[in-house]
């Protein structure tokens, strides 16, 4: 897929940087935005094995454009939803893990694109908000889904009272990223690299599977994992990188330090 207007997609081997392309606008998501994110995860290019996200200029995204609702009836505010939905399952339930390197504004609608995220880097600029209840308006992106899971209900009712913001570190500690670094972007690579490494079916399992093992009753949660460990593990690929484990021709483990 070529660049949007909105998204500038650069392809690095089997990395794929994807960069929200507003700046001017604080990578505010419009419909045109939401449109490409969609259409780049619903069939993106066999051969990538991972996306990096992030965002043009100072701030990797300020949320909804508000002009695209500022005189949207029911009917309209309805179908922009649900195009957020789309687009943002075909990101967070795909066939490739996304690894975002967040900095500056991440906030309203761009935290809830980062929530959908598998992975996610906060740089030292990087600030977390959620105003929706200031501009009069509620979550949209699938936040009231996605962020409770990450940091709890009672924190994003706090958050979307008061208007508070979060700092890279507030932020951290909240359970938003998992990784806080001085170079977001360059860690994303690093670790991109690293999740290219792995098996794709492996990584197609984590993405499909656990998400959904996790929210199901137990009895279906054990089942679909017996019957999704099984199906991995018969893999050829699976079954030699066993070998080379077992050989010791692969890296083992090590603590860290």
């Amino acid at each position: 897929m070529p660049d949007s207007a909105t998204l500038n997609i650069e392809r690095n081997g089997a990395i794929c940087v994807i960069r929200l392309a507003r700046p001017e606008k604080r990578n505010a998501l419009d419909l045109a935005t939401i449109a490409a994110i969609e259409s780049y995860f619903t069939a993106p290019p066999s051969d990538v094995r991972v996306v990096v996200l992030t965002g043009t200029g100072e701030h990797f995204c300020a949320g909804l454009d508000l002009g695209d609702v500022r005189d949207a009836d029911f009917m309209s505010g309805f179908r922009t939803t649900q195009a957020w939905h789309r687009a943002f399952a075909a990101m967070e339930y795909g066939t490739i893990p996304v690894i975002a390197a967040l900095h500056g504004a991440t906030i309203g609608g761009g935290l809830e694109l980062a929530s959908a995220a598998h992975i996610r880097i906060g740089g030292p600029s990087a600030f977390y908000a959620l105003p929706e209840g200031q501009r009069g308006i509620f979550l949209g992106g699938g936040g009231s889904v996605r962020l409770p899971r990450l940091i709890g209900t009672a924190r994003v009712m706090d958050l979307m009272l008061t208007g508070r913001v979060l700092d890279a570190d507030a932020g951290h500690a909240a359970g938003i990223t998992q990784y806080r670094a001085d170079d977001p972007l360059a860690l994303a690579l690093e670790l991109a690299t690293a999740v290219a490494k792995n098996a794709p079916l492996s990584n197609l399992a984590i993405l499909q599977a656990l998400p959904r093992i996790g929210e199901g009753s137990r009895d279906a949660a054990f089942l679909t994992e017996a019957f999704v460990s099984s199906v991995v593990q018969s893999q050829p690929e699976a079954k030699e990188r066993i070998r080379a484990f077992l050989e010791r021709r692969a890296a083992r483990l090590d603590a860290p330090g």
